[in-house]
């Protein structure tokens, strides 16, 4: 299996995370709103805020994969614009700055009718395997 293939953690799963695209240049998936929901019934912003890291991530990780490095997040920031309480929610992550020692990617995260619900930017340092 190449390095770059996205292999979801425990809580991408619990979340019910589907990837749907995976490059270095753009990884895309959806979440479902049911089961990510606060004690209101509106999408949880945790939930959301885990979905941009996720794609985020693995974004920065395939790309430190092409540098024969891996990555760990150093800073994720999350803005939420509206909330859902049903469908699916997008999350699409693409470079905003690749170096040697840093990645940063933009998320948007839209709903089943292509409105924002919100903006994330997620930094992962570049760093050897071990």
């Amino acid at each position: 299996m190449p390095p770059w293939v996205i292999i979801p953690g425990a809580l991408d799963e619990r979340i019910g995370i589907t990837v749907t695209e995976q490059s270095a240049d753009r990884v895309a998936a959806w979440m479902p709103v049911a089961g990510n929901t606060q004690s209101l019934g509106r999408l949880h912003g945790g939930a959301t805020a885990a979905l941009a890291e996720a794609v985020g991530s693995w974004a920065a990780m395939i790309y430190a994969s092409t540098l024969g490095k891996v990555c760990v997040g150093v800073d994720l920031n999350i803005t939420h614009h509206r909330g859902a309480r049903e469908g699916r929610i997008f999350a699409v992550a693409t470079p905003a700055h690749r170096g040697r020692r840093v990645a940063t990617y933009d998320v948007a995260i839209r709903d089943d009718a292509d409105r924002t619900i919100a903006t994330a930017r997620i930094t992962n340092l570049v760093v050897d395997p071990d």
